[in-house]
């Protein structure tokens, strides 16, 4: 199985019973031995639109999406365009961040499309070691990242797609049911 890092996705074991993360996918953006790691969960919306959250993007009705338990009054953003936006490129063309202003402009003028950006409100964090032995715990599973899964347009299969992507033992997966005693 691969290792966690930048540009890889947790997928969460079918069993992971932490609300938190049940069932979720994970996009890694740091992660190193003495810092720890950094992601945003991909498949869990906030059920808000970023208009309400940032004055400047009044009337855009883009979705955010729960990044995770850690700093909820922080935004942050991936996005396709590092063109328009600069950022952090952290695996083929996904980036992390970059000029929040000409961001504010390409919405407001339409030079950037929902398909190329994903705003997420907290983030995933793990102390150093903290993964890694959630890793041994089996928690987590691990995939490549790609934009197919971080900008999937359907949030609720992003999950299953992650197994998929795996392959072998790991498609079987997409069936079980989040309680097995109630099967």
């Amino acid at each position: 199985m691969l290792a966690p890092a930048p540009g890889r996705i947790l997928v969460a074991d079918p069993f992971l019973k932490d609300p938190n993360f049940m069932r979720t996918v994970v996009f890694l953006c740091d992660h190193d031995e003495t810092g720890g790691s950094l992601g945003f969960v991909i498949n869990r919306p906030y059920n808000q639109v970023i208009s309400n959250l940032i004055s400047d993007l009044d009337g855009c009705q883009l979705p955010v999406y729960f990044g995770g338990p850690v700093q909820m009054d922080t935004i942050h953003f991936l996005h396709t365009r590092p063109d328009l936006l600069g950022g952090n490129e952290v695996v083929d063309g996904i980036c992390w961040g970059g000029d929040f202003e000409t961001l504010v402009r390409a919405i407001h003028d339409k030079d950037i499309q929902e398909t190329e950006l994903r705003f997420y409100l907290g983030y995933s964090g793990w102390s150093p070691g903290q993964l890694e032995s959630e890793m041994e715990e089996k928690s987590w599973l691990v995939t490549e990242g790609n934009q197919k899964l971080v900008f999937h347009p359907h949030y609720a299969k992003i999950w299953p797609d992650a197994l998929l992507q795996m392959g072998g033992q790991y498609e079987q997966l997409v069936n079980y049911p989040i309680d097995p005693q109630l099967n």
